[in-house]
């Protein structure tokens, strides 16, 4: 169980590394009067630092040093 989790949690930390955080749009409705509606698409981003992702490598490989000792 902690070998899968080491596994999970160093991909997370390679994607977090490439990507650097993702880009969503949000809808937002600015007025409405009767049938017309004035709305408009916002982008927001939502970074990722590079030290999350080292972080979370870190810790993936660690969980799977961890996972091995206990097997032996």
């Amino acid at each position: 169980m902690i070998k899968l989790a080491g596994i999970v949690l160093v991909v997370l930390g390679v994607l977090a590394l490439v990507y650097q955080g993702f880009t969503y749009t949000e809808t937002t409705k600015d007025a409405q009067i009767g049938p017309l509606v004035i709305q408009h698409d916002e982008t927001k981003t939502i970074p990722f630092t590079p030290i999350a992702g080292g972080a979370l490598i870190a810790i993936g490989v660690a969980a799977l040093f961890i996972g091995n000792r206990r097997d032996i």
